[in-house]
């Protein structure tokens, strides 16, 4: 199928992506909303910007659209964005994990549109989705907190099998997600099978409230990955 792929730089919009590729799909456009407000009720805010990076280094053409990221009025803005591609596509590829209320507002903008909504990650177990993201070589940043249990010193860091296990504890304790669907927090992708060159962090700065936070990337560089 010729697809279009919502992605907003994280993990599980670009792990959906990947998967697609591996079946065969051909990945038309990348999509991103970036949202004026970090609080939006259906997208990803740090470091949003960064998908045109990550759009380059995986040479797909990416489109984007603004939106105040008001509840609901953003939906109007997600669907002017699909509008742009709805001739030139079969379906649009998202890495939903459990979010009824963002799955089924996608589902209902491809079902105007006549175009199949694909979800390749739908209620996948998020332990064993973290350890497939890093037997692909999957290299996640976590860029922003804000749930129980995650505190400043999880800004910045890279995910690996000691935060894995770190995060089941975590999960039992306090019931956050595993896979952070719940919003519990949100994560940047460096390297990937499907970068030419890997993301290194040059200039960053954390932001802490005392319960929440987020790790702001102000400048990056460009790094060949070894053979």
């Amino acid at each position: 199928m010729k697809l279009a792929a919502l992605i907003s730089g994280g993990k599980d919009s670009l792990y959906a992506v990947y998967l697609a590729k591996k079946e065969g799909h051909d990945i038309r456009y990348l999509l991103s909303m970036m949202p004026e407000r970090s609080d939006s009720y259906m997208f990803h805010h740090p470091n949003i910007e960064l998908t045109g990076l990550q759009a380059e280094l995986m040479g797909i053409p990416l489109l984007v659209e603004k939106t105040l990221g008001e509840k609901e009025e953003e939906l109007k803005d997600l669907e002017r964005l699909i509008s742009r591609v709805k001739n030139e596509v079969d379906g649009i590829l998202t890495g939903a994990l459990a979010s009824n209320y963002q799955k089924e507002r996608i589902d209902r903008i491809c079902k105007k549109f006549d175009l199949e909504s694909i979800s390749p990650l739908w209620h996948i177990n998020s332990e064993k989705y973290w350890r497939d993201l890093l037997d692909a070589g999957f290299r996640i940043m976590v860029t922003a907190v804000s749930a129980e249990g995650l505190d400043e010193s999880w800004l910045g860091r890279i995910i690996d099998e000691k935060a894995i296990d770190e995060l089941k504890e975590l999960n039992k304790k306090f019931k956050i997600h595993l896979g952070f669907e719940g919003g519990e927090a949100e994560t940047l992708v460096l390297d990937c099978p499907m970068f030419r060159k890997k993301i290194e962090i040059v200039e960053a700065k954390k932001g802490w409230d005392g319960q929440r936070g987020t790790y702001i990337i102000k400048s990056t560089k460009l790094s060949k990955k070894s053979l």
